[in-house]
């Protein structure tokens, strides 16, 4: 498949603890296609953030490639791994990692100003993706100034405004109220249908793993349909 945005192969996390050896992750073998919307369920501590971090770049596997847009990371510098990172994907957390100081416009034009793009220029496709997810009136708001949903659709904003090919989201409503919850869902997917920007999301929450087109289950350091 020519239009897989990530793809990896046997890909395995190991930890040591003490003398012994802790397997995370046991050869997974795993691709996202152009957008596409998967979900990753499993228990806690199953290690669906371990994958959600290996398949960003964030953590290097113990064994196995990850390929980000044809590109294999685990053979890159991090200055270049860096940049794919920028240039190819989104994150969205659980905590919306907003920084307290600065504006939601120039929150969400930060990975374009690390990108070098002109302020002005970025903070104009900043205000366009804000107003894009309801936020246009809130553009000079502090991240205290917003409520627990609207910091999350500026945290999916910032996300957004490289026009990454894929989104990785670790839990992004599980600290919402199911109503906002349910607004943060269908925000994302309709993102999703106007970009063609794939999202894969480690959840908990069966009613969001429902609204995605596959949902795979970490278990035992394996994924299953």
């Amino acid at each position: 498949m020519n239009n897989l945005v990530i793809s990896c192969q046997g890909l395995s996390k190991s930890y040591q603890q003490g003398k012994t050896i802790v397997s995370v992750l046991k050869g997974i073998d795993f691709n996202i296609a152009q957008g596409e919307l998967v979900a990753v369920m499993g228990a806690s501590g199953s290690g669906k953030s371990t994958l959600l971090h290996l398949l960003g770049g964030l953590d290097d596997a113990t064994q196995g490639t990850v390929s980000i847009m044809g590109a294999d990371i685990q053979t890159m510098s991090e200055v270049a791994r860096g940049e794919l990172r920028n240039r190819s994907l989104g994150f969205v957390y659980q905590f919306h990692h907003l920084l307290a100081e600065f504006s939601a416009v120039d929150n969400v034009a930060m990975p374009l100003l690390i990108r070098r793009v002109a302020p002005k220029l970025a903070r104009e496709q900043a205000a366009e993706l804000l107003n894009e997810v309801g936020l246009g009136h809130r553009l000079t708001h502090t991240p205290g100034e917003l409520s627990g949903g609207e910091r999350q659709r500026a945290a999916i904003a910032r996300a957004l405004v490289t026009k990454p090919a894929c989104v990785l989201a670790d839990e992004p409503t599980g600290n919402l109220d199911r109503h906002t919850a349910a607004g943060i869902h269908e925000l994302m997917l309709k993102l999703n249908q106007q970009h063609q920007t794939s999202f894969l999301i480690v959840t908990h929450d069966p009613e969001l793993g429902g609204k995605m087109q596959r949902v795979l289950h970490l278990d035992d350091g394996l994924l299953v349909n």
